[in-house]
């Protein structure tokens, strides 16, 4: 079972702290959904279209910024390509794009799982994230998806914002949780160098809050959550049992997948299983409108040790851990005395389970970095 990866490149404007490959001009949609259907016909026929496919999601860039009707083209391009077996069908959306015609339309088309991309709704978190959405849309876009057909959909916030306070963290914990979402994923603000963000940090104009002040917003998500029913199972992925995420677990447990559009990033095991080839397309729209999907943009054959390495780094990050049985047989290592001796110590302080089945607890979890850096370099 493989997933599909579809990047839709387009933002109505620049968020201050987004590092992933986005245009601000929208006249090119059309001739990218055009674009967008030539590389995936292009699959037919191919080993790529041997395997059913399990999920589909469509990230950004925004592709709510897609008309129904368009999205209906890349499904059924899609479709007369693959054997399919879906479970999941994931469509990002931004706030100020929902309407209750357009989710109705999405939802005919095959789309199964909304992820809407809140962040916040507190409005001067939305101004420093520069935001296109406003609070009254962010609340007006959750009672829509709480009200709507879909069987799943799932909350996006950002914490660890500079100058964000506990009071407002737990006041957008508890909007969210009133309109009962089946998940949320949650992410510590990230300070890229290439960004609005990382340049006003560089120059002085923003300080970052403290690792302290970030473990604490950490801490108030995860008991928050919990105690809404809504558990973690990946760093910065809750959920009510049995609404996890699927395409994102393919990527953790290394499953093949393919990625459409600028920028959008394949992984596929070769046939020996014995090494996995990892590409890209190239991050230009005026290039991918050109034809440069049909080579490779970046390209690398990672062999086992490389695999086992990032395997184990993938697989710590979730609550379900890593077999040790796993890494034998698929990737053919097993741990030094020095690093089995690790992970005894790091459990005697409640941070990791061992046994068959290594696991980070919550508190593991908490610094899962840190614990991987220390594993991986003894």
């Amino acid at each position: 079972m493989s997933g599909l990866y579809l990047h839709i490149p387009f933002c109505k404007q620049a968020c201050s702290y987004c590092d992933f490959y986005f245009v601000t001009s929208q006249q090119y949609k059309q001739p990218f959904v055009d674009e967008l259907i030539k590389e995936i016909r292009s699959r037919k026929d191919t080993r790529f279209a041997a395997e059913k496919v399990r999920t589909i999601y469509f990230g950004g860039g925004t592709p709510s910024l897609l008309s129904a009707g368009q999205v209906h083209q890349i499904l059924e391009a899609i479709s007369e390509t693959f054997p399919l077996e879906l479970e999941e069908v994931t469509f990002e959306m931004n706030p100020d794009d929902v309407t209750v015609d357009y989710l109705n339309d999405l939802k005919k088309t095959g789309i199964n799982r909304a992820s809407m991309g809140v962040q916040s709704t507190d409005p001067d978190l939305l101004n420093f994230m520069h935001r296109a959405h406003t609070s009254e849309e962010a609340l007006q876009c959750l009672e829509l998806l709480h009200l709507s057909k879909f069987e799943v959909f799932t909350v996006d916030l950002i914490y660890g914002n500079p100058g964000q306070t506990i009071t407002s963290l737990e006041r957008d914990l508890d909007i969210i949780l009133g309109y009962n979402p089946q998940h949320v994923s949650a992410y510590s603000l990230t300070i890229e160098p290439r960004t609005r963000l990382g340049k006003q940090v560089e120059l002085g104009r923003i300080v970052p809050p403290e690792d302290d002040t970030i473990a604490t917003h950490y801490d108030v998500v995860e008991k928050t959550l919990r105690a809404a029913g809504i558990l973690q199972y990946e760093v910065s992925n809750f959920a009510r049992p049995g609404d996890e995420a699927i395409h994102n677990s393919n990527y953790w447990e290394h499953a093949n997948y393919l990625g459409f559009g600028p920028g959008a990033h394949s992984f596929w095991w070769e046939t020996s299983g014995r090494a996995g080839k990892r590409w890209s397309n190239e991050k230009k729209l005026r290039s991918y409108l050109n034809g440069s999907w049909n080579s490779p943009y970046a390209e690398e054959l990672l062999e086992l040790p490389a695999l086992a390495e990032e395997r184990l780094m993938l697989g710590l990050r979730t609550r379900k851990g890593i077999s040790e049985d796993t890494l034998q047989e698929k990737y053919e290592v097993s741990f030094s005395p020095a690093q089995t001796e690790y992970l005894h110590r790091m459990e005697q302080q409640g941070k990791v389970i061992t046994g068959n089945r290594i696991q980070l607890t919550t508190k593991g979890l908490k610094i899962a970095d840190t614990i991987l850096l220390d594993l991986l370099t003894i």
